[in-house]
C-alpha cells in the first residue's frame, strides 16, 4: 500500500507577487524548493492564512536567492502581495518507507528567509 504524505513544506511563506495574466501555478525561488526536499512541478497545497483559501498547484522554478513567492493565474484571484501562505508538498511512500518519516519543514520570516528547519529528507 501507497501513502501520500507531506514531503516537504514552506512555512509561513510571504506572497511577493501575484500574476493574473500568467499561465497558472505558484513560482517560487529555487533554492527554498531544493531546501525543502521538493521538485520543480511537483504538485502541491497553497494554503493562504490570510482567507483560508486552499488550492492544488504545482511549482515553478523562481530565481534563486531572490525569495520569489509568486501567485499566478486564476489563483491570483484568491491571494495579495503581502499574505501569508503555506506551501505543502506531498508525496507517494510505501509502508516502510513511511516508518520513521519526518517532512522537511522550514519556516519563513516576512522577507521568505529561513529561520528554522525541522525534518529530514526521506523516500
Amino acid at each position: 500500500m501507497q501513502r501520500e504524505m507531506l514531503q516537504g513544506k514552506l512555512h509561513h511563506a510571504v506572497v511577493t507577487e501575484c500574476r493574473l495574466d500568467y499561465p497558472g501555478s505558484l513560482t517560487v525561488d529555487l533554492e527554498l524548493i531544493e531546501r525543502a526536499g521538493l521538485l520543480v512541478h511537483q504538485k502541491i497545497q497553497l494554503l493562504n492564512c490570510h482567507n483560508g483559501f486552499r488550492l492544488e498547484t504545482y511549482l515553478i522554478a523562481g530565481e534563486r536567492g531572490k525569495r520569489q513567492i509568486i501567485v499566478n493565474g486564476a489563483a491570483a484571484r484568491h491571494a495579495q502581495k503581502g499574505d501569508v501562505v503555506i506551501i505543502a508538498g506531498f508525496a507517494l511512500y510505501d509502508e516502510r518507507e513511511v516508518i520513521g518519516h519526518e517532512p522537511k519543514v522550514l519556516v519563513l520570516d516576512h522577507h521568505n528567509a529561513v529561520v528554522a528547519t525541522f525534518g529530514t529528507i526521506s523516500g
